[in-house]
């Protein structure tokens, strides 16, 4: 039988956003004043290759640059506020290299689920260097990290670079051939959006042994619906409020 390794049931779904500006290191510093042991954050590469935290494909959302993140070196990258749009408070926070991030978490004794996020022809390239980064980075002694992706190409290369971490397949709709691939990439969960799944693929998908993980969870009766379903673990904005929740 496949092992899970441990969840806390309650992730920050990139550090705690409703809090602070989202994949900075001022959420995730909110997310563990929140009581948050885990957070779960997004990793892509800028044009010339440097792993960063950051979501969306353009900047426009939630930093003062326009257009797509994979099209502007690092230097142009490192220059923007990803915090102003948030509030003022937060002005002039910085767009965090992974290696900030891995440092912050390890000062703060924080878990984490590095996302795999690959600009369409990075899949391979986006894995390889984040991998790397975090295996030369992340403490010996500290527990596992969980790497996760939507892309299957990226799932398998992080098999290879990093076989011992365990890995996590995420789905908006759970596909058909959820079994096979979980197989085939040896994945210990599966991610899904919580508004397509079902108490009976939950069910289904332990049965044969995966853990079962929801995003993005922001109402505690839906949580506590999941949990009845024997979710493993969700993603949320509201780390604080659900973790006094589930207290």
């Amino acid at each position: 039988m496949r092992k899970k390794p441990p969840f806390p049931f309650v992730i920050g779904h990139r550090g705690s956003p409703r809090a602070a500006p989202e994949n900075t290191l001022a959420s995730f510093r909110q997310a563990a004043r929140d009581g948050a042991t885990w957070v779960e954050f997004d990793v892509c590469l800028t044009l010339d290759g440097r792993a960063v935290i950051f979501h969306d494909d353009d900047l426009d959302r939630t930093s003062d640059g326009t257009g797509p993140l994979a099209l502007m070196p690092f230097d142009a990258i490192r220059n923007l506020d990803a915090g102003g749009w948030f509030g003022p408070d937060f002005a002039g926070e910085p767009v965090p290299t992974l290696e900030e991030a891995l440092d912050l978490f390890a000062d703060l004794g924080l878990g984490f689920n590095m996302e795999i996020k690959p600009d369409p022809g990075r899949e391979i390239e986006t894995a390889e260097i984040a991998l790397t980064i975090a295996r030369e980075s992340w403490p010996a002694e500290a527990p596992a990290p969980l790497i996760s992706s939507f892309s299957r190409i990226s799932m398998a290369t992080a098999k290879e670079v990093q076989p011992g971490w365990p890995r996590d397949l995420l789905f908006d709709r759970v596909a058909e051939d959820w079994k096979d691939i979980g197989a085939m990439l040896d994945v210990v969960s599966f991610g899904a959006n919580h508004l397509h799944l079902s108490a009976e693929t939950v069910s289904a998908m332990q049965d044969a042994g995966y853990g079962v993980m929801a995003y993005t969870v922001n109402d505690v009766t839906r949580a506590k619906t999941l949990k009845a379903w024997g979710i493993d673990a969700i993603f949320t904005d509201i780390p604080a409020d659900m973790l006094k929740a589930f207290r």
